[in-house]
């Protein structure tokens, strides 16, 4: 079994912020095979398919990002999933947009979704799929330039990026992640 973990924030305001990458690649991952997040558990909404009789969950956290851990730890424990078990996809300020990048471990770099998954599984060692945002422009706050939207230059970067982060996805559900990582890095 995998768990395909998308960091966001829920309700409309923050739908198509760029901290709620996440959400939208767990979303376009749905939107392909056509299937529906529409179990509530865990804090938050997920679905459990099977490809290649292996069972793939999808979970968008309903925490808000802050509070991420507290809805991927119990899921986890319920389903006795490990940290190898799962990819956690957010948004990254360190990397410019329309870029992706898959880790197997590391520190949280400044972002609490990732910080309270760290706190909640009490280790650093989970594969991440982190996706571009870009750093705010001179003056503008971190929270204003996450909780806020990409421009309409950013949209089509954003949109690749999207699609690439889902494409590693779907190839993690078929193949290990070091390999996902050789051919998506």
């Amino acid at each position: 079994m995998k768990c395909i973990v998308g960091l966001g924030n829920p309700g409309r305001k923050y739908r198509k912020t760029r901290h709620n990458i996440g959400f939208m690649v767990i979303d376009e991952i749905a939107r392909r095979n056509e299937w529906d997040l529409n179990k509530k558990k865990f804090n938050g909404h997920y679905t459990m398919e099977t490809v290649n009789q292996e069972k793939i969950i999808l979970l968008e956290p309903q925490t808000y990002m802050n509070l991420s851990g507290e809805s991927l730890k119990p899921l986890m424990d319920y389903y006795e999933l490990e940290e190898k078990d799962i990819v956690v996809v957010y948004d990254d300020l360190d990397l410019p947009t329309g870029k992706i990048r898959l880790r197997q471990k590391g520190g949280h770099g400044g972002h609490n979704g990732i910080k309270s998954i760290i706190e909640h599984l009490g280790t650093k060692d989970f594969n991440r799929l982190r996706v571009g945002v870009d750093r705010p422009i001179a003056g503008m706050s971190v929270v204003d330039h996450v909780l806020g939207k990409f421009n309409k230059e950013q949209a089509l970067m954003v949109k690749d990026s999207i699609e690439k982060a889902a494409d590693a996805c779907e190839s993690w559900m078929k193949k290990p992640f070091h390999e996902v990582m050789n051919e998506f890095n």
